[in-house]
């Protein structure tokens, strides 16, 4: 299979590798360097290109038209499957968890979704968490409209996900000690560790609370690769209430390490990566002399020129 679904532009990759003095890192004799996978492409950056590159060229080689997925409110996969949609002329449908937000204005993350094209269909939350029984999901993508989608799981995590994670930690292998990526369904750090060097460990920080990721990240690798990995774990104590919750202190943080490093934090993810790795770094987590590598997976939404009220 190709690196590059049909008519998009290049991605960079490797991804760059951007060293940062920061001295709650430096004064525990600990390095920290950021691996931007945000800049590996404009439309689908971060996570987001190598979790999708394989199951786009998937879709296209089957003939699909349409792509179907799904997420909640602040989902950047289904942002990047509606950009992904746009470069490849395929229609594009997201299902929304919660109908509760039918009848309300889209925030920034769907409103980019409806620019780009993606006709949007919200469902009940009680429907969403059994998406994945066979019944649900024939339901559901009746419901949608949909003539013959691909369908692609919440977050874009499947085989062919991990697959093409696998690349981001061999682009780590001798350059890091510790790799650290945010988690919400699991399909980076699967892949991620399964491409570092045997003398690495993979970090994962959920985004979400309820300590349920564990075994889904085994099982993933359990399908996509024949056997789980033991180079990696989770540390579960940073989702600060949940996914796209935030608080003031992790406000601070966000804007404290904007001003310090004159870059961009992404707040549903990035911004507790980054807060879980200057608090380990401060409770001595990492020895004198660690590498730890903190994965850039995304970036905020933009205002679409003419913002949409309603859904499409």
């Amino acid at each position: 299979m190709s690196t590059t679904p049909p008519t998009t532009p290049r991605p960079r990759l490797p991804s760059p590798l951007q060293e940062l003095g920061d001295e709650r890192f430096t004064r525990h004799g600990v390095t920290l360097t950021l691996k931007r996978d945000d800049l590996i492409h404009p439309d689908l950056p971060g996570n987001k290109y190598r979790k999708l590159f394989l199951n786009l060229d998937a879709a296209v080689a089957a003939g699909h038209k349409v792509l179907l997925t799904f997420g909640g409110a602040y989902s950047n996969h289904l942002r990047a499957t509606a950009a992904a949609g746009r470069l490849l002329g395929l229609d594009t449908i997201g299902v929304v968890r919660g109908d509760e937000l039918a009848g309300r204005p889209l925030n920034p993350s769907l409103a980019q979704c409806a620019a780009d094209g993606m006709r949007l269909h919200f469902t009940d939350r009680s429907t969403y968490r059994r998406k994945t029984d066979p019944e649900v999901l024939a339901a559901l993508v009746h419901a949608s409209g949909a003539d013959n989608p691909y369908v692609i799981p919440e977050g874009g995590s499947n085989s062919l996900a991990v697959r093409g994670c696998t690349a981001l930690g061999e682009e780590l292998r001798g350059r890091t000690d510790t790799a650290a990526v945010a988690c919400g369904t699991g399909g980076t750090l699967a892949g991620m560790a399964a491409g570092l060097a045997p003398d690495q460990h993979a970090l994962g920080i959920p985004v979400l609370k309820g300590g349920f990721l564990g075994p889904g990240i085994q099982a993933l690798q359990q399908r996509a690769l024949g056997t789980p990995t033991a180079n990696w774990h989770l540390d579960e104590r940073f989702h600060f209430g949940g996914y796209a919750r935030t608080t003031p202190e992790l406000t601070a943080f966000a804007n404290d390490f904007e001003d310090r490093h004159g870059l961009p934090v992404e707040r549903v993810y990035v911004a507790k990566l980054l807060y879980a790795l200057t608090a380990l770094s401060e409770e001595g987590a990492f020895p004198s002399g660690t590498r730890v590598t903190a994965v850039i997976t995304a970036t905020e939404p933009e205002l679409p020129a003419a913002q949409s009220s309603t859904s499409r």
